[in-house]
């Protein structure tokens, strides 16, 4: 853990929800006048949005080939590991920016799906934000998870995981529901391997449950909502934690566990606020002591 310079990773499997935790931790740095760099995830892939086609395409004649965002041969993991390690130890590090889209891909005169050149951060910053794939991922080379002051999961029931990304990419990409299946079915061995693992790091989990029959992925016609899901919430640390406090704000929630919160699933975005702003300042407030 870095005791200068603090770090937050939000880890979670594709199509989790982590871009709308990352708005909400925005608002949280705004509100709270906290000067945060903020590192996406997919700036670590290795290759850009053509090359990675090329890469799947290439699995896809291989039979036994587990080729996958998920795992080490499609990611920067060392790259990612040295940023970590040297911002909390000097508040500076090497970064990238991945461009999604036309919109961000603009102002760079670079097309969509490629990478921004490597520069150093800014110095001067509070703490470092990470949201993607592997904030707390673990291999015979890096341990990312020893690197981070507070880690949290967020996780769909896999079910539920399956039944977005079978939408997406269905419905927006205009891939073949076969063609949706053999990617699930190609990148399981990463996901077991190096996405699961993650979530026993954590100090927090917020896994959202459905409340409606998500029995057979490949078949839901509707992405279960907010509104038809329940959160259920876990902290690996529940000392300190004010659950009284959390249960009056967030209505018709509940105790199932001494360490574990349940709440409806609009309510993922106040939750996030009530948790993490105390332990954001308290971030702020070691810092400034180690100084």
């Amino acid at each position: 853990m870095s005791a200068r310079h603090p770090i937050i990773v939000v880890t979670g499997s594709s199509g989790a929800g982590t871009t709308t935790v990352t708005r909400t931790f925005q608002q949280i740095f705004r509100r709270e006048g906290v000067s945060a760099v903020i590192v996406e995830g997919d700036s670590f892939h290795r290759y850009d949005r053509r090359e990675m086609r090329a890469k799947v395409a290439e699995a896809q004649e291989e039979p036994h080939s587990t080729f996958s965002h998920f795992g080490p041969d499609a990611n920067l993991f060392e790259e990612l590991d040295d940023l970590f390690r040297s911002y909390g130890e000097t508040g500076g590090g090497r970064t990238r920016k991945y461009l999604h889209d036309e919109k961000e891909a603009a102002p760079y005169s670079q097309d969509p799906g490629t990478f921004t050149p490597w520069e150093e951060i800014e110095p001067g910053t509070d703490l470092l934000f990470y949201e993607g794939l592997h904030g707390c991922v673990r291999t015979d080379r890096v341990d990312l998870a020893r690197h981070a002051d507070l880690k949290i999961g967020v996780v769909p029931i896999v079910n539920l995981e399956w039944i977005q990304k079978i939408h997406r990419d269905r419905n927006m990409r205009g891939y073949s529901e076969e063609a949706v299946v053999d990617t699930i079915l190609r990148r399981m061995p990463d996901y077991v391997k190096y996405i699961c693992p993650q979530f026993s790091s954590t100090d927090v989990n917020f896994q959202r449950v459905p409340t409606v029959d998500t029995s057979n992925p490949f078949i839901a016609r509707d992405i279960p909502t907010s509104d038809e899901s329940m959160l259920v919430i876990r902290f690996t640390r529940p000392k300190g934690i004010d659950f009284p406090y959390l249960l009056s704000m967030l209505k018709d929630s509940f105790m199932t566990r001494p360490n574990t919160i349940v709440c409806p699933g609009d309510k993922m975005a106040l939750a996030m606020q009530l948790i993490f702003t105390p332990m954001i300042w308290q971030l702020i407030d070691r810092k400034k002591k180690a100084f």
